[in-house]
């Protein structure tokens, strides 16, 4: 049976054109995709045996929770270099970035093989991404191998391939092996190659299994073929392998001794019969299908037993791998180790940016808490809360944080009592609770000013101020955050200092002072400089939204890119939320509505509940839809209307009442215009808030209600109030906002500039405003041009027209895939059907096709 690689000629061409690209100064990062046993281990070895320059190889385990940064581990072992030393410091895991990058560059070219990372943790995704969109002026190259069979939207590893785009990125997809192939691996087998292809579909793990089962019958599966070759063993050699079954992955050698004792000597028959490979330093099954096909033959009472035994063999050890003992201990339901090991290696990872192991760590000690004594206990639910709080399960983060400050309330430890409250007013406000929030964080200030403890105090404060900077209180929210400043200094808290200036920037902008900007820039600097990763990103947010507010667009389009990157790079998903928004937020007002329906559509659809993110996201989207004329807008608009009161936030408060308003005017039901200005008018009598006040006073002026400028009204609005339609519409248009350039067209009751108007918001989908123009320029005698709907001759489906728009701006479908936050093999069929649909083979060719037909792009699809 042939050995060497057949059909990948073309792949090892590429990696190895990449590593020539890389010596000559221009780093990369190859993606290795395909299902369960198609070759990517066997490609990637073979590559790296040939491979100029220096090459590590590591890969990530199949464990119930991943090992933080185990795959960098590994790797760093046969470095010796920064990376070593950067993981072997136990200071901010921000090291490991820089060292990684260190590493890439200490020899030209340098090649990092990291196998299988759909297994990655989330501190290995965040710096393997960090390093992806640093590489390219590195002479290294990062091959990454993952399964592409199970990636849905949801899949952990979206965050790494979204941040994938933009990298210079080579797509490497291993295909099946053909007839031809699984022929040439056939001769002198005896074997039916034709029938060996159509039962294992070509999959070359599964042919070479197959082919190598004893017997006439062509194995009909995976399992079938392993345990058929397995059989063929020495019983005590089984044995052994079944032991080494239960541990996912590569096996260290010192490990394989310790399980199997004298018994280790049979492993002998297992390589020399192919399913074992002994490495430098570990063994392990030839492919991790095959593992597993043992493992799960094995009743689940011996699967369990052998777990124990790794477990004790593990606990031997003086520093043994936290989460490789966790997967262990759960797997053999040894509740004493997990309650011991547990909390350690929930902590460990959540120190490494690791939020979504570190969970799973807390969630398998927290039905056994009762065994814990009552501080360990309190800590344990603490900062279980706190990762439900990361994971945007709010509700449960609720209820975690309170019972842990009810134990340390209990305890009489008051400075962890107060602490936790604190962390408690955080989960209350992003859920939602804005009202339980201050309250917690009030309290949380009460019980700690008289412990004396300056950084605690400065803590509660910060998060009282907060609050009331984004409520109704920005004047007194900036005494107090100022005050807990002040206090941070003392007590050499730059981390809580730089959190300060991000809170300090939003109220002095409230209250109308311009450095509020300048101080979220300084903080988000501080909170980089002191490696406070979600301070940084809270303060990308903020600055976002005042950009927004302000109607900055350009600057809003840079902070908003730079913020997603960086979100995304460090795994804060709502975070991630909120800057996505505000992308779309910016697209809708330069009129690119089609990509910001998509956007929008997916935050408010999302299966998870955002909390009072929902204040972002679903006013705009309804906002949209009453625009596009979508019946479904009056229901959702009221419904976060009322939500938004509940709330309080001036952010949910504003963009809801600003949406129901456009909505009323556009419907002509001026009573509700009028009195949803009633409640919001008042919350927006402070010179921040200025922007939201402009655009409701304009609004309710276009349905006819009485409204005029007031002192410090920002422009254009201003122009508009005054009457001034020409000069508004010329501002609205120097912005990029073709939508309020059209309505202020609309209000000139001059017939040219109306049927301009009328034009523009056709071409912008805009229905309800257009059906509003249209009896006017009726009334004045003006013919009205019939409507038209939205060119698509081709019969392009509103995705399609989407993914084409994109296409012609030269995005790569994985690319495409991120902007419309949908799998890359979706895109590729949608590119597929939109070439089919215009007669072309080419990418390049589609825009010229689309105009010829009459597609026009620069106007969102019909709907």
């Amino acid at each position: 049976m042939s050995r060497r690689l057949l059909e990948r000629d073309a792949t090892l061409g590429a990696l190895h054109e990449a590593v020539a690209e890389a010596a000559a100064g221009c780093g990369s990062v190859a993606l290795v995709m395909g299902e369960p046993g198609i070759g990517k281990t066997s490609l990637v070895r073979a590559f790296a045996a040939e491979a100029v320059g220096r090459v590590l190889v590591t890969a990530c385990d199949d464990l119930i929770t991943p090992r933080t940064l185990g795959p960098l581990r590994d790797a760093a072992l046969d470095a010796g270099g920064p990376l070593a030393v950067a993981l072997a410091d136990e200071g901010p895991v921000d090291g490991v970035f820089a060292a990684l990058l260190d590493e890439l560059g200490l020899h030209s070219p340098t090649v990092l093989v990291v196998e299988d990372i759909h297994w990655a943790d989330d501190a290995t995704l965040d710096v393997l991404a960090y390093a992806a969109r640093r590489i390219e002026p590195l002479s290294a190259v990062l091959v990454l191998t993952c399964r592409d069979d199970e990636l849905d939207a949801r899949h952990p590893l979206q965050r790494l391939l979204g941040a994938l785009v933009g990298c210079p990125l080579r797509r490497l997809s291993l295909e099946p092996l053909s007839r031809d192939a699984v022929r040439e691996l056939s001769a002198g087998t005896g074997a039916d190659a034709a029938a060996v292809h159509r039962v294992t579909g070509g999959n070359p793990f599964f042919v070479t299994e197959a082919l190598a089962s004893p017997g006439e019958a062509v194995p009909v599966s995976v399992m079938e073929a392993v345990l058929a070759r397995v059989a063929r063993l020495a019983p005590e050699c089984r044995a052994a392998l079944d032991q080494l079954s239960v541990v996912p992955s590569q096996v260290r050698l010192d490990l394989v001794v310790a399980l199997l004792g004298r018994r280790f000597d049979a492993l002998a028959e297992a390589e020399t019969a192919g399913v074992l490979e002994v490495r430098s330093h570990s063994v392990a099954f030839r492919h991790e299908l095959a593992r597993r096909a043992i493992e799960r033959s094995l009743p689940a009472i011996r699967r369990q037993q052998l777990n124990a035994g790794v477990v004790e063999a593990l606990r031997r050890d003086e520093r043994p791998e936290l989460a490789r003992l966790m997967h262990h201990a759960v797997e053999a339901r040894d509740v004493e180790t997990i309650v011991a090991v547990g909390p350690a290696a929930g902590r460990e990872a959540a120190q490494a940016g690791s939020h979504r192991q570190a969970l799973a760590h807390f969630e398998a000690v927290v039905p056994h808490a009762g065994r814990l004594a009552p501080c360990e206990r309190a800590a344990l639910l603490d900062g279980y809360g706190w990762e439900l709080y990361n994971a945007h399960r709010f509700g449960d983060a609720i209820e975690a944080g309170r019972a842990a400050a009810s134990l340390y309330e209990e305890m009489g430890d008051a400075v962890a009592h107060g602490e936790c409250l604190v962390r408690v007013s955080r989960h209350l406000f992003m859920a939602g609770e804005t009202d339980a929030a201050e309250e917690s964080a009030k309290r949380a200030v009460a019980i700690l000013r008289p412990t004396g403890d300056g950084a605690a105090l400065a803590h509660a404060l910060l998060y009282e101020g907060a609050i009331l900077a984004m409520t109704d209180d920005p004047m007194r929210a900036a005494d107090i955050v100022l005050s807990a400043r002040t206090l941070a200094q003392v007590m050499h808290r730059p981390d809580l200092v730089a959190l300060c200036l991000n809170y300090l920037g939003i109220a002095r902008y409230e209250c109308g002072n311009p450095d509020g900007l300048d101080l979220l820039r300084e903080s988000i600097a501080a909170a980089e400089a002191e490696h406070q990763d979600e301070y940084a990103v809270r303060g990308y947010c903020n600055l976002s939204e005042l950009l927004s507010r302000a109607g900055r667009l350009d600057e809003l389009e840079t902070c908003v890119a730079d913020g997603l990157r960086f979100a995304r790079e460090r795994g804060f998903w709502s975070h991630a939320y909120n800057l996505e928004v505000h992308r779309c937020v910016a697209l809708l007002r330069r009129g690119r509505w089609d990509a910001a329906l998509a956007g929008l559509r997916v935050l408010v659809e999302r299966e998870d509940d955002p909390g009072m993110l929902w204040a972002y996201s679903l006013p705009w989207y309804g906002r949209l839809l009453a625009r596009l004329g979508d019946e479904r807008a009056d229901v959702m608009l009221v419904g976060a209307w009322e939500r938004a009161r509940r709330q309080r936030l001036l952010i949910g408060v504003a963009y809801a009442g600003l949406a129901i308003v456009e909505w009323a005017v556009l419907a002509g039901r001026p009573a509700v215009a009028r009195s949803a200005a009633d409640v919001l008018l008042p919350r927006t009598d402070h010179p921040g808030a200025a922007p939201f006040r402009a655009e409701l006073l304009r609004y309710l002026q276009r349905g006819g209600l009485d409204a005029e400028p007031f002192p410090g009204c920002p422009e254009p609005w201003a122009t508009g109030l005054r009457g001034d339609w020409r000069a508004a519409a010329d501002a609205w248009q120097a912005i990029g906002d073709p939508y309020e350039q059209a309505l202020e067209l609309a209000t000139s009751g001059e017939p040219d500039a109306m049927l301009e108007a009328l034009r523009i918001l056709d071409a912008l989908g805009a229905e309800a405003a257009a059906g509003w123009v249209r009896p006017r320029l009726r009334e004045m005698g003006t013919r009205v041009p019939r409507r038209t709907a939205h060119a698509n001759p081709a019969g392009l489906t509103e995705r399609q027209l989407a993914v084409l728009e994109l296409v012609s701006e030269g995005l790569t479908n994985a690319e495409i895939a991120d902007r419309l936050v949908v799998s890359v093999r979706t895109v590729d069929h949608h590119v597929a059907a939109v070439l089919g649909k215009l007669g072309v083979r080419s990418r390049r060719d589609a825009p010229a096709a689309a105009h010829a037909m009459g597609v026009d792009l620069s106007r969102p699809a019909a709907r």
